[in-house]
């Protein structure tokens, strides 16, 4: 049964992930983030297209800052 455990800690870290990216995506617009400047938006008539470049760098630093924080050895 020792190997259960292991999957079980796996499952439990991304279900926090899971949880953490949910309330990240509901309360991130309260926040300013996807706005801000220098994300793509193009709108013209029924087309649209948003790339959030600047929302996804800044996503990538704060999630490596925090990773490493948890994960030194």
């Amino acid at each position: 049964m020792d190997g259960f455990s292991g999957i079980g800690k796996i499952l439990i870290f991304f279900g926090l992930i899971m949880i953490a990216a949910g309330i990240f995506l509901y309360f991130g617009e309260k926040f300013g983030l996807g706005k801000l400047p220098g994300d793509i938006y193009y709108k013209k008539g029924d087309f649209t297209f948003y790339f959030p470049i600047v929302t996804s760098i800044v996503i990538s630093i704060i999630l490596t800052i925090v990773l490493n924080i948890f994960f030194r050895k």
